[in-house]
């Protein structure tokens, strides 16, 4: 699935920078899920928009992903200049609370 992801974004977004973190790991899944992932990714393709379109772009590129078995996507799109603003540093994605965990503190 990783892959799947980096090569449709690399292919509808003119991307400087691109990282793609399974995160499944650090949540209640199967061990070897691919079902929740961060990505990090700067064009400057994304001047100009809103972060809602941004996040837009990306879901409608990852559409056949997010229907197959992605539970879960941090999107962090960002311009290069954002990107050097923030010297290349991306939030912790949040707690997952889906599945089993639902409902627990």
């Amino acid at each position: 699935m990783k892959y799947t992801i980096e090569r449709k974004l690399t292919r509808g977004i003119n991307l400087k920078h691109l990282n793609v973190v399974n995160e499944s790991d650090q949540h209640n899944v199967p061990k070897g899920a691919e079902s929740h992932f961060k990505v990090v990714m700067v064009s400057n393709d994304f001047e100009n928009m809103t972060l809602l379109a941004r996040h837009r772009k990306v879901y409608d590129i990852l559409s056949e992903c997010l229907a197959d078995g992605i539970h879960a996507l941090s999107v962090h799109a960002l311009t290069e200049k954002e990107w050097h603003e923030k010297h290349g540093e991306t939030p912790l994605s949040p707690p997952c609370l889906g599945g089993e965990k639902r409902g627990t503190n």
